[in-house]
């Protein structure tokens, strides 16, 4: 938890879709660091990437792209219908996000930052999150609007997407998880920026 020497650690969420990475850039601009999860576990998985050798001793080189990384497509196909396949992949992963994770909020709290922004999509299906964080921001909108935004901006079928967003928690467990909730459903960036001040305001009395 937070101290008076140490920053406050937000946690921020959302389902794919949502606008959560738009509102972390927007934070960042407000001052904030942003710690992102998600694109850790990403670079383990890319060429060179630190889980690569386990993941092919796990699964076998078929999971392993010619250019040396992780085939997320194959992967994807395989955790969506086997729990135990994500299960070992999660214990892979898992282990080297948090190391990089913490490295990561030491240096931006020895660089005199008061707010960390922890960008963690799947903050509330982990379980493990809530204890290490001072509040959760959940960015929600409609599901209707998760769809025709993922459709649009990364070309997956309808179904593809559908399958996506009922694999994440409901949008009920997240707000549930929230101190604090963005709709960002209909707004234009002006009225989402507003928000987040709004919210930087919010915590200008916790940091």
């Amino acid at each position: 938890m937070q101290t008076s020497s140490t920053p406050f650690r937000l946690g921020l969420t959302g389902g794919i879709g949502s606008g959560k990475s738009t509102v972390g850039q927007m934070l960042v601009d407000a001052g904030a660091a942003l710690i992102d999860a998600d694109a850790i576990s990403r670079s383990v998985t890319a060429p060179g990437g630190s889980a690569l050798s386990a993941i092919a001793q796990a699964f076998g080189l078929d999971f392993i792209t010619t250019e040396g990384a992780l085939d997320r497509d194959r992967m994807r196909t395989l955790v969506f219908s086997d729990a135990s396949a994500k299960q070992r992949l999660e214990a892979i992963i898992h282990p080297l996000v948090s190391l990089a994770t913490k490295a990561q909020a030491q240096a931006a709290t020895t660089a005199g930052h008061k707010l960390l922004v922890f960008d963690v999509p799947l903050l509330v299906e982990s379980g493990r999150w809530r204890a290490q964080l001072d509040g959760v921001l959940v960015v929600d909108c409609e599901t209707d609007t998760q769809i025709k935004r993922v459709m649009a901006r990364n070309g997956l079928s309808q179904g593809a997407v559908e399958g996506i967003i009922h694999a994440q928690a409901t949008r009920s467990q997240r707000v549930q998880a929230a101190d604090w909730v963005i709709f960002n459903d209909a707004l234009s960036l002006d009225d989402l920026r507003a928000h987040v001040h709004q919210i930087m305001r919010d915590l200008s009395c916790k940091v």
